[in-house]
């Protein structure tokens, strides 16, 4: 089979073409016919850093995590998929698990869920992990009915997900953005826009929530701005963060009384701990999507596999809005 590997870690020009064997489906897997994968921010980390990151792979390194496609076999011991299922998830591309940049995967079959019939397969295939994210954070933050939502970074892989999430299960939400194009994106989501450029966290919290704070920060840009996120969340309030890898300052998240949690999404994978509730988030998120309350953003173009190191590209220029998407 066609496949794209990298032999040694570096820039995005490290990806080669390959003819590689056609896995089996082992007991607990299925063979995918791979037809388009997403690029994360992670892979195009594991791409760069290979060994600094404790979740890369060895070389000759596989990489590529989201995908969909169709199911050619099925493992013994699988049951819920049969042979010409179209399915989606992120089931590789890290540590011992071969990734997506290729014509076939096998991927444990609790990783995956049936793709949801409203989405193209590159559409499907930019939705597992930033879907299964947000998802996440918002549960675990205690997302309902009339809770105000802050995003951060609304326009991003995460952020724009999480803004539709978070507005089909009852949230008032608004999201920040960086960008002047942004604010239509969005808007047209269902949050009202802030440019944090312009507007003092103080000031968007008192225009947004009447100076009282949000119930809910998903901080999807994270870091050193974890500290905005406390300074506008709400007394008692809820921050999730998908970056929170940094020493920060607690004491006004000790006199708000709020809680934070860290969405780490590849924990299931990594260390084969619950992997079946990704396959049943996934199998929601579908619901959700074919129910017309979620649908992810794609970057324009698609790149085919030969030009997977372009895509990496594309998402590092940070020019892109959507989920950039290769087409295997």
């Amino acid at each position: 089979m066609k496949a794209m590997l990298i032999h040694e870690f570096g820039g995005p020009e490290v990806f080669e073409p390959a003819e590689l064997p056609t896995p089996q489906a082992a007991p607990g897997q299925v063979l995918v016919r791979v037809a388009a994968t997403s690029v994360n921010t992670v892979d195009t980390m594991i791409r760069q850093m290979g060994p600094e990151l404790p979740l890369s792979p060895a070389t000759p390194a596989l990489l590529g995590m989201d995908f969909a496609g169709t199911v050619e076999a099925v493992g013994e011991g699988v049951t819920g998929f049969t042979v010409g299922d179209e399915v989606y998830g992120c089931a590789g591309g890290l540590a011992d698990l071969p990734g997506a940049l290729a014509e076939y995967m096998a991927a444990d079959a609790r990783l995956i869920a049936h793709k949801p019939v409203s989405l193209s397969m590159a559409e499907a295939a930019a939705l597992p992990l930033v879907g299964i994210t947000a998802y996440e954070g918002l549960m675990r933050a205690g997302i309902g009915q009339g809770k105000t939502v802050l995003v951060h970074g609304g326009a991003g892989g995460v952020g724009h997900v999480a803004v539709q999430l978070a507005r089909h299960f009852g949230g008032r939400v608004s999201a920040t953005v960086g960008r002047d194009e942004h604010h239509a994106l969005v808007e047209s989501l269902g949050a009202r826009s802030i440019d944090y450029r312009a507007q003092p966290v103080a000031d968007y919290v008192a225009g947004h929530t009447g100076g009282a704070g949000f119930d809910i920060v998903f901080d999807s840009v994270g870091g050193a701005n974890l500290a905005n996120s406390f300074e506008a969340a709400a007394l008692n309030g809820q921050v999730a963060t998908t970056v929170s890898m940094l020493e920060l300052d607690l004491n006004t998240a000790h006199f708000k009384g709020l809680s934070l949690h860290v969405v780490f999404m590849l924990i299931p994978m990594l260390h084969d701990h619950q992997r079946e509730t990704h396959g049943r988030i996934l199998g929601e998120l579908a619901a959700i999507v074919d129910a017309g309350g979620l649908k992810p953003l794609l970057d324009s173009p698609l790149y085919p596999l030969a030009r997977v190191g372009e895509a990496h590209a594309r998402l590092a220029s940070g020019q892109a809005t959507g989920k950039v998407v290769v087409e295997i």
